[in-house]
């Protein structure tokens, strides 16, 4: 066979063959929806929870507490958060609000005011307790880092750092004091009886981290939540005695620490809707200093001897959660 003859059947075939030969044409991409913001309602319950303060005698024979002042949480509360997800970050806000009025639970105030036995408790109240409007606020920043980590893909974990703030109102009703020590009958204590505001702030940091059980447990649109924090708290107390004589408020000024943890579990009900259940520990700490004012009797002097405040804080939550 000649050249020309050999050059002319290889051309044929290449012709023949160039569209077997040619690459499949691609499917056009499937255009995902990148969950940018979402906002969460929800509604919260305050279960075994309470804030309090107590102070010492600056005066021999210098007891410690001399007097504890002890306020129920039981509440019910609700808000919205509205977080942003970023390429390397996720901003949140959240803003909410007493829905209880009454609390459940008394308030408990005691003293140990003997100089003869500084350790035993003399007077014992307990009052209703009333939630005037309160609210509590957070905004926090996280870092996404599993890519930087290498971890598997069904583990997200990100350092989170952010604030708290509680404003809590309460007004105690309707008690009865006993004098322990057996010298008088209890006492009623009908109507307002102490008006106590209390604020905390709190400047944390953390870690949050994210399972998605869809992959590990092949159960579709499941994660669990998860997150700890440390946090420097500063507070404030203002306390009216309404029911003693002239003009009585104290102010406690505190500062400490506060240990967060929360866990949680979220179910996607369609491809924007989630359901969140939440359970929400907090426990807070602070030391400080105590002031007495009664201008009417011309008091008017500070100390920190024994000066307390701390709060447990026990929350569990739904979230109706809608991604954008």
């Amino acid at each position: 066979m000649t050249v020309g003859g050999i050059a002319g059947i290889s051309l044929l075939f290449f012709l023949l063959a160039a569209p077997a030969l040619a690459p499949a044409a691609q499917p056009e991409p499937v255009v995902r929806i990148t969950e940018r913001l979402s906002i969460d309602l929800s509604i919260q319950r305050l279960v075994a929870s309470h804030t309090s303060y107590e102070f010492g005698n600056p005066f021999p024979p210098n007891q410690a507490p001399l007097s504890r002042l002890e306020f129920p949480l039981d509440s019910w509360w609700a808000g919205a958060e509205l977080r942003a997800n970023l390429s390397r970050f996720s901003v949140g806000l959240g803003a909410f609000t007493n829905l209880s009025r009454e609390i459940d639970g008394r308030m408990y105030d005691s003293d140990w005011d003997s100089e003869e036995e500084p350790d035993r408790k003399t007077f014992f109240s307990e009052s209703l307790c009333r939630l005037e409007p309160s609210y509590m606020l957070r905004a926090d920043v996280d870092l996404k880092t599993s890519d930087l980590l290498g971890t598997p893909e069904w583990l997200d974990l990100r350092p989170v750092a952010g604030a708290r703030r509680q404003r809590f109102s309460l007004v105690t009703h309707d008690g009865t004091q006993w004098d322990l020590t057996g010298q008088t009958p209890p006492v009623s204590l009908p109507g307002d009886g102490i008006a106590f505001e209390q604020v905390y702030s709190h400047y944390f940091l953390g870690l949050r981290a994210g399972f998605d059980l869809g992959r590990p447990a092949g159960l579709k649109r499941l994660a669990a939540l998860l997150q700890v924090d440390w946090a420097y708290v500063e507070g404030r107390n203002r306390d009216h005695h309404v029911l003693r004589e002239g003009e009585r408020y104290t102010y406690e000024d505190t500062s400490g620490h506060a240990w967060h943890g929360s866990i949680a579990l979220k179910a996607g009900l369609t491809e924007h809707v989630s359901l969140v259940a939440d359970a929400d520990f907090l426990t807070i700490e602070t030391r400080g200093t105590h002031r007495l004012v009664n201008v009417p009797l011309g008091i008017d002097f500070s100390f920190s001897d024994g000066v307390k405040a701390w709060s447990v804080q026990n929350r569990y939550s739904l979230r109706l959660r809608y991604c954008f």
